[in-house]
């Protein structure tokens, strides 16, 4: 059992000491559109908080990792046009 833990925890610190740049920039996005949608549906649609706070965290963390994603692809193709 601590193998596979020990193994788990050196997989998560590699994952982020390969991408510590997407990672903040995607934290940083997700709280910012957290705000945001909180405060548009609420202006907007004209939800309760607690709506407003549910659709506000659950729809951003998709996004999240869209964005994550979409932020390694483009790296990738930055640093092979860097390269050639």
């Amino acid at each position: 059992m601590i193998e596979l833990t020990s193994g788990i925890f050196n997989s998560a610190k590699s994952i982020y000491n390969n991408n510590k740049g997407s990672i903040l920039r995607t934290i940083v996005y997700t709280i910012g559109h957290f705000a945001i949608a909180i405060t548009v549906l609420m202006l907007i649609a004209d939800v309760s908080f607690m709506v407003a706070l549910t659709d506000a965290i659950v729809e951003p963390l998709a996004n999240a990792v869209w964005y994550f994603l979409l932020d390694k692809f483009w790296a990738s193709k930055v640093a092979n046009k860097i390269r050639n």
